[in-house]
């Protein structure tokens, strides 16, 4: 009997220490926030984005503004689709990552896997509040 005593002691002290352990405190995430992105038309069907955005380390992120700033571009000169070319992370200063994208657009679905349907894609972006060109 004395031994379950001790048992029983020993299993609250043991859940007591890891609720202790625990970080209590609310984890905030600071809002991404985006500076702006600049276009340079290299040749008829091929855009280069450099974007600069913070409040995140995620290539993920960083792809997302590009692909939504392209997806606007294509529309904004009349054609439907664009394909990544490839992305580059410039650097970080401070809080804010900079990254470069290039994409090509066409009126037609291209080949590649990294297609975008233009419409579809902006229209994503402006319900997820990601700002486009």
């Amino acid at each position: 009997m004395q031994f379950a005593l001790y048992i029983s002691f020993l299993a609250v002290m043991a859940a007591l220490t890891l609720a202790a352990c625990q970080n209590t405190a609310p984890v905030t995430q600071e809002p991404v926030r985006y500076y702006g992105v600049q276009t340079r038309l290299l040749d008829n069907d091929l855009v280069q984005f450099h974007v600069t955005l913070s409040g995140t380390k995620s290539s993920e992120q960083v792809a997302r503004y590009t692909e939504c700033a392209a997806a606007q571009y294509t529309l904004i000169r009349g054609f439907g689709f664009a394909r990544h070319v490839r992305t580059t992370r410039i650097g970080q200063q401070a809080d804010r990552l900079s990254a470069d994208a290039v994409y090509t657009i066409s009126r037609s679905l291209p080949q590649g896997t990294k297609t975008i349907d233009a419409e579809v894609v902006a229209d994503a972006c402006a319900r997820d509040n990601i700002p486009m060109v």
